[in-house]
């Protein structure tokens, strides 16, 4: 699948989830599955972001290999999510998906993130991605806020998960309060899966985060997104090119936009300048009295819900055009419905006729 999207101040925007599973924490399939999936999807990054603390596979494979291992042996700390780990530790190897999602990556041609997700009550403490991590064994403490910590000492990029997943409302738990006074917190999801949080728009504004929208795919993405006819979800990242490096400026720049089922969400201006990228306005006609006559023309793979005054929306449909009158020496205005800049606000356009 070929997804057109624009360059958007200079940078190439690039289709990435942050946000996967395998079989080495909870997921269903293997990181090669993911990044084959992926690359039909049209995606060019994804994160490698098992679970640290749940991975209920390791008992089915203790049992398969039981030829190798001595009689008996049993998966322990493997679900401990709730309590923390015993003196044993975490014995398996967690950094091993990353290396399985890197030795298959070059044949999609699509960059990986090494990740690990941190995973606690998310009605007391909440879910959290460590991005463009080091070594996902350092990570683990029975103090969540010190998990984030260990990950952040590495250089990671820390993403709140779903933040009301499981949740009643998003009003601030005092965890939250904790991370994001320390300033350890990065970023945060938008969208998750089909779950939408407009009021975390108003929180990643508030607080200086990059926002972002995932699949939080366990099982085949195909089931949800196309098989329904409809494109995943992504983080879309403005970014001179997919290198590590280059991924990481532009989420430390908030230069990301969250999509899902349809809808955008970001900074206002981010918003705008992606808009004025896809869509283009044409003068088709001018009248004896400077009454013009346009077309704009959606050069994207993307939708968009355009509201002229008080008016019905009107859905520009990827790669269609929609024709309208604008008065002679004046501005063409309207509110693009799908996307979100706010809990509640959509970017105001202003273009220019010509």
């Amino acid at each position: 699948m070929e997804i057109i999207l624009p360059q958007v101040n200079g940078y190439n925007v690039y289709k990435a989830d942050l946000h996967l599973h395998t079989i080495f924490s909870d997921g269903s399939v293997t990181p090669e599955y993911r990044l084959r999936e992926a690359w039909y999807d049209g995606l060019d990054v994804v994160a490698s972001t098992e679970h640290v603390e749940v991975r209920p596979y390791e008992g089915k494979l203790l049992t398969y290999l039981k030829g190798y291992v001595p009689e008996g042996t049993k998966a322990f700390n493997n679900s401990i999510s709730g309590k923390p780990a015993d003196e044993r530790g975490i014995q398996v190897d967690l950094n091993h998906s990353v290396k399985l999602y890197q030795r298959a990556a070059p044949a999609y041609g699509i960059t990986v993130i090494p990740g690990i997700e941190i995973t606690r009550n998310p009605k007391v403490i909440g879910h959290y991605n460590a991005l463009f991590i080091k070594d996902n064994n350092t990570v683990y403490d029975a103090d969540p806020a010190q998990s984030i910590r260990n990950a952040k000492a590495q250089g990671a990029l820390i993403m709140q998960n779903h933040p009301g997943w499981r949740r009643s409302d998003l009003s601030m738990l005092e965890f939250e309060t904790k991370v994001y006074g320390e300033g350890l917190i990065d970023g945060i999801e938008i969208m998750n899966g089909a779950e939408f949080y407009p009021k975390a728009i108003d929180r990643a504004l508030t607080n200086g985060f990059f926002m972002s929208a995932n699949t939080d795919a366990h099982n085949s993405t195909y089931e949800q997104y196309r098989l329904n006819g409809t494109f995943r979800n992504m983080t879309l990242i403005l970014a001179k090119d997919k290198s590590l490096e280059s991924l990481k400026e532009a989420l430390l720049a908030h230069r990301t936009l969250a999509y899902a089922f349809g809808s955008l969400a970001g900074e206002e201006q981010l918003l705008k300048d992606f808009f004025n990228a896809a869509v283009t306005v044409k003068v088709l006609h001018t009248d004896a009295k400077g009454m013009r006559t346009v077309s704009l023309t959606n050069t994207t793979s993307f939708p968009y819900l355009l509201k002229f005054g008080n008016g019905n929306p009107i859905l520009l449909n990827p790669f269609c055009s929609y024709r309208t009158t604008v008065g002679k020496d004046a501005d063409l205005k309207f509110t693009v419905e799908n996307m979100w800049c706010s809990e509640k606000g959509h970017p105001q356009m202003v273009m220019k006729v010509k």
